[in-house]
């Protein structure tokens, strides 16, 4: 894994540096909205992201403190990807991407009609779900 390097003090950059590559708010989406939580459940999404370059962007969001990793309660060979609070706190502009695909560009059935409840209720959308993920914190 590299080493994460800023490229300056701006924070746009600073955030696009940790987050800004075509894959890792896929894995963020992935663990926020479709609840998934392990390697295969990653590699199972429709982008079809290369097996190297999952477990380079894991250990980057782990090392960035985003994710962590847990012991799988009934697999010793399987790991659990949580999010951490800093992840968590990434909600608000996964919710502004799908905003701004739906105004601007063509998507499924399935996110016009998120977007449409994204709309409706913002914030209640992020207590939703952000109390969901805190919870399975708790769980463990």
């Amino acid at each position: 894994m590299k080493i994460i390097r800023k490229r300056s003090d701006c924070p746009v950059s600073s955030a696009l540096d940790i987050i800004g590559d075509k894959w890792s708010l896929l894995v963020i989406r992935d663990i926020m909205l479709s609840g998934k939580n392990t390697y295969n459940g990653f590699l199972g999404s429709e982008e079809k992201i290369a097996t190297n370059i999952l477990a380079d962007r894991l250990a980057m969001l782990e090392y960035a403190g985003i994710l962590r990793k847990e012991r799988h309660p009934q697999s010793k060979a399987k790991i659990l990807y949580r999010i951490s609070k800093k992840g968590i706190d990434l909600l608000p502009v996964l919710l502004e991407l799908i905003l701004w695909s739906d105004k601007y560009l063509p998507i499924s059935a399935q996110a016009r009609q998120f977007a449409r409840e994204i709309r409706k209720d913002k914030e209640g959308i992020i207590k939703l779900i952000s109390g969901s993920l805190k919870n399975k914190k708790k769980r463990r």
